[in-house]
């Protein structure tokens, strides 16, 4: 195992900053998942790291050894790409045993090494295949095995799971996470998928625009996210935002949003308080929104209108019409509620994560921590 550190790297092409001035540390063991959106830079950085690209200002330091300049070879790292590159000319166990192979070592330990590689990917019976004999899932586990039989402490993977189908990729998801922490391999795992990032790493590193903007354990990155863009891109759906306004009253602070409703903030963190008499902007999870109708509607609660109710097994995920804005809430699966019904929304402030209108960044301390998961029956 070894850590990664990466101190103000910046990479260009041409007039573009595709990785700019990202600092970033990983230590021995952990996996973190690089996530953001195609064009971010993520697929730049991890190339970086890899010695694939020549950064254009910064350090890559793993272990104790300064790489910013080394070729790949020696930078003592093991690479997965989204296309699994294995060789369709070669047998399972040739490809696993091609790094150990240009390493120039001893026939013995090579086929220790695949042995071992290809038991923990349970690839054994498939060895003396070639790709073309196997699956989309078996190819990307051989690409795995091929990196964990170099035992080079860092491995490097980007999207190595997006071109699996949707089953095939939810169980190499949880058979790939429990590979890595058996392995103990220090791990950065570029990905644009939420689900994967959320279930798969021990830290987040959000990327926007060749910066991160975030980095958090993955409950952090979920409640309290550090600005607009973090809310929107985390979570499915994604974190409503309503446009509201501060106010005084009766020595309390009140929110106004859209639609007229008004928020009780009853104990608001110093940085809210002064900002009364200014426009805000109210940051809420689908789940942490509780829609009440009919005579189980109490009064002191938010109005607005259900416009669709869509039935996804384990709840209802709902549209709701709050004056002009149209946000998502959350209900049980045997809820009556029917398209244009009037509804209250008890939204409490502790779940709320207040954005500056002006800026979209995050205003006081993380709301009250909630597991990402959705209401059961």
């Amino acid at each position: 195992m070894a850590e990664i550190r990466l101190e103000r790297v910046t990479k260009k092409f041409k007039q573009l900053k595709a990785v700019d001035d990202v600092q970033l540390t990983v230590a021995e063991g952990e996996f973190v998942a690089l996530l953001g959106p195609s064009g971010c830079g993520k697929t730049t950085l991890l190339r970086s790291i890899a010695g694939l690209e020549e950064i254009d200002a910064g350090r890559i330091v793993i272990g104790d050894r300064d790489v910013t300049n080394l070729p790949p070879r020696h930078r003592r790292i093991a690479m997965v790409f989204q296309s699994y590159a294995v060789f369709p000319h070669m047998t399972v166990f040739e490809n696993i045993a091609f790094g150990l192979r240009m390493a120039k070592m001893r026939d013995p330990e090579v086929k220790q090494r695949v042995a071992e590689a290809a038991e923990l990917l349970h690839i054994t019976e498939l060895l003396e295949r070639y790709p073309s004999q196997t699956s989309g899932g078996q190819r990307q586990r051989i690409a795995v095995a091929r990196a964990i039989a170099m035992q080079s402490g860092v491995i490097l993977m980007d999207e190595p799971l997006s071109n699996l189908d949707a089953l095939l990729r939810l169980e190499m998801r949880a058979e790939l996470k429990r590979l890595l922490k058996e392995v103990g391999t220090t791990t950065i795992y570029v990905t644009h998928d939420q689900v994967e990032a959320l279930s798969m790493g021990d830290r987040i590193a959000v990327m926007r625009a060749g910066q991160i903007v975030q980095v958090g354990d993955p409950l952090e990155i979920y409640n309290a996210p550090a600005d607009r863009f973090v809310g929107g891109f985390i979570g499915n759906p994604p974190m409503n935002f309503i446009a509201g306004q501060l106010e005084r009253s009766d020595g309390g602070l009140v929110a106004t949003i859209e639609g007229g409703g008004k928020i009780n903030v009853a104990e608001p963190a110093a940085e809210l308080a002064q900002r009364a008499g200014q426009p805000i902007v109210v940051g809420i999870r689908a789940e942490n929104i509780e829609v009440s109708h009919g005579e189980a509607a109490p009064a002191d609660t938010v109005p607005a209108t259900a416009l669709v109710i869509e039935p996804l097994g384990s709840h209802n995920l709902v549209t709701l019409a709050l004056g002009e804005a149209r946000i998502k809430a959350a209900t049980r699966p045997d809820d009556t509620l029917q398209p244009d019904e009037e509804v209250r929304l008890g939204i409490d402030a502790r779940r709320i994560r207040w954005i500056d209108s002006e800026t979209g960044r995050a205003i006081g301390p993380a709301p009250t921590a909630v597991s990402p998961q959705p209401p059961q029956p």
